[in-house]
């Protein structure tokens, strides 16, 4: 059967095999090379005080998480 992508879906490249992460969603356990990464910014502050906060020149910092 012909196969749609040359790698299959993966970022391995020649490591061989990968080890094995749970899913967030449903909990299969999926290679950790082919696993979706979600990437998310997380504001430390409400986001109506974040833009009065911004108009008046203060740096508000952020979070990044991945999932």
């Amino acid at each position: 059967m012909p196969f749609k992508r040359k790698s299959r879906g993966r970022s391995k490249g020649q490591k061989g095999k990968s080890d094995y992460v749970h899913c967030s969603s449903c909990g299969e356990l999926v290679p950790r090379d082919k696993a979706k990464k979600v990437t998310r910014r997380i504001s430390l502050v409400d986001p109506v005080l974040a833009r009065e906060l911004r108009q008046r020149g203060a740096y508000i910092s952020s979070r990044t998480e991945t999932l």
